[in-house]
């Protein structure tokens, strides 16, 4: 549902000669036109009822209704994940606030651009433990990039162009900006929306220092084994293309995190695998043993690097571009850090290059290449791909990709084992097609996200790898998928436990299975035919691709591909915690 010239014109409209009388609530919809949101996902209650009466009398954004407010957040936050603009959700107060939480959570941990507008008892109750009441700051103040309370109707327009400006720059995150309800109802003079916002507390960095990228230059082509690191700040920063052209003229291998894939071309010689816990033996050995190392809107974190002390034992030289300078050596102290945006980073530091009279040293960067792709040889990915009596969860999605690798298909993930074999074996040659909870790790995000971003991205395919454990998190969003027309594909690798908790206690806890087996799961096919779309289920390894194919063929049908997959098996290599990243179990052998 596009938004015209005419409207937007209209809604940020300044000049005195267009003064209204509006109410708070009409104030809020005409700054969301103004802002271009298309969509935003909701669910109504007392405290918004003046809010949702002006979305009714509206028709250039679409509200979705949602079943469950954390759902409401999470298809923001995959909308968002996938079109780089600001994800929009509606809650009330109180329940509908604290069910949003999660999401609100989810989306701060991976720094990704929302605004969340909460509903709140009106302000004379405010304190007074009233119905529906909690302190909506208060609770969201450690999970947020910042929030609003707005105390004053006149203030609506401003305090929604502060809380975009404030998402979508510097490093992204979740707005909360909380509305009680005599506020949505009073009614004002509304002069248009700002054009801009100056915020004296607020000026994020944007230029690199051009000192500090011309000793990054020097270190980079003085380098005997370089390696470039490369995390979400990429994707988000939208510099991939920035970051592609680096790599191809310096010949230097790269890695991406779990939130990082899809920066660098997976198909690429020169990408290494993903890194980390779940990361490939050539991809850690390079991150232990490089001599410069190139970090590009990641963070050192625990899944990515393992154990510091370990990680230090190495010398080498590493710079840091990032847009948060409180990420700069949090974990690992850096040789050059560089605070800015990392677009703009990149396109110096390639302009440099270009300019430089110095290139790397040909031959000791054939060596360092020879190193790796010994680290290669080994195959740490290698399963039983052949298996004809069970179906092996990596071939589901190996098959996949093999079908939709050449296409404008998004995978969407929950969390746990699942996510880690999408992650392996799924090779994106794309930015944000890879859609799933990094920092917070939140299961349920999955069936949201695929919504979100089937709203955003109609024609493309859009898929959801899950487990029977994360998948029924959410599972009443079917109903919103049947309801708004998102045919989503959601292929769930069922293997009767929650995998990763299993795989947990069969390597640290001796195999005592607290809790994780899933008893009394629903039938599947039968849920999802009751909520109105296509099951199937799926035991044998020779329909694991005939059963993707006829899923593929019912474009306009959201599908539940139920596969009974090996409850054995388990996510390798793995990096236990507290180890480094090169102790790595690479299978059942190691244990």
């Amino acid at each position: 549902m596009e938004i015209s010239k005419a409207e937007l014109a209209s809604a940020a409209a300044a000049t005195g000669s267009q003064t209204q009388e509006l109410m708070g609530s009409e104030v809020l919809v005409k700054a969301l036109q103004a802002e271009g949101v298309k969509y935003i996902w909701g669910y109504p209650g007392g405290a918004v009822l003046y809010i949702y009466d002006a979305l009714y009398k509206q028709d250039t954004m679409q509200h979705v209704l949602v079943r469950h407010e954390q759902a409401a957040v999470h298809a923001a936050d995959g909308y968002a994940r996938a079109t780089g603009d600001v994800g929009v959700a509606l809650v009330t107060s109180g329940p509908g606030l604290t069910n949003a939480v999660t999401g609100i959570a989810t989306a701060y941990m991976d720094s990704i651009p929302m605004v969340i507008i909460a509903g709140q008892v009106p302000t004379p109750a405010i304190g007074q433990d009233a119905f529906q009441e909690c302190d909506t700051v208060g609770i969201t103040r450690p999970i947020v990039k910042h929030n609003f309370l707005v105390k004053d109707a006149k203030d609506i327009a401003l305090t929604m162009k502060k809380a975009f400006h404030i998402a979508r720059s510097g490093r992204p995150g979740p707005v909360v900006v909380d509305i009680p309800k005599d506020v949505s109802f009073k009614k004002v003079a509304y002069h248009g929306y700002p054009e801009k916002v100056e915020m004296r507390s607020y000026n994020p960095v944007k230029k690199g220092h051009g000192g500090q990228i011309r000793k990054a230059l020097q270190l980079l082509l003085g380098a005997k084994r370089p390696y470039i690191y490369t995390g979400g700040g990429v994707l988000l920063g939208n510099a991939c293309n920035e970051l592609r052209t680096l790599v191809d003229m310096l010949g230097y291998p790269v890695t991406n995190t779990l939130m990082g894939l899809g920066a660098y071309p997976a198909s690429d010689r020169k990408f290494l695998g993903m890194l980390g816990m779940h990361g490939t033996i050539e991809a850690n050995n390079a991150m232990q043993n490089c001599d410069v190392l190139l970090a590009v809107g990641a963070r050192f974190d625990d899944r990515v690097i393992g154990n510091p002390k370990h990680f230090a034992q190495n010398e080498r030289k590493i710079i840091h571009v990032d847009i948060d300078p409180s990420s700069i050596s949090k974990r690992v102290k850096v040789d050059i850090p560089i605070v800015g945006d990392v677009k703009d980073v990149l396109t110096e530091l390639i302009s440099m290059v270009r300019e430089s009279s110095t290139k790397p040293d040909a031959a000791t960067l054939a060596d360092w290449w020879k190193t790796i792709e010994g680290w290669r040889s080994r195959d740490c990915l290698k399963y039983d791909s052949d298996n004809k009596q069970v179906i092996k969860p990596q071939k589901v999605v190996e098959t996949l990709w093999n079908m939709t690798k050449d296409t404008e298909t998004y995978i969407c993930s929950d969390v746990g084992q699942h996510q880690m074999w999408a992650a392996q074996y799924y090779r994106f040659d794309e930015p944000r097609r890879w859609i799933n909870s990094g920092g917070l790790g939140t299961m349920g995000v999955g069936i949201p996200y695929a919504m979100g971003i089937k709203l955003a991205k109609p024609e493309a395919e859009v898929f959801t790898i899950t487990g029977e454990g994360s998948v029924q998190m959410c599972i009443q969003e079917l109903s919103t998928c049947l309801q708004y027309n998102t045919p989503i594909k959601i292929v769930s690798l069922n293997n009767r436990y929650l995998g990763m908790v299993r795989q947990w206690q069969e390597i640290e806890y001796s195999g005592r299975y607290s809790h994780s087996y899933m008893d009394a799961l629903p039938n599947f096919v039968k849920l999802a035919e009751a909520y109105g779309h296509v099951g199937m289920l799926i035991e044998r390894p020779e329909d694991v691709e005939p059963a993707l194919r006829e899923a593929r063929k019912l474009k306009d049908r959201t599908v539940f591909m139920d596969f009974r997959t090996d409850p054995t098996e388990n996510v390798f290599p793995m990096v236990q915690a507290g180890k480094g990243i090169t102790e790595m179990l690479l299978g059942s052998e190691d244990l």
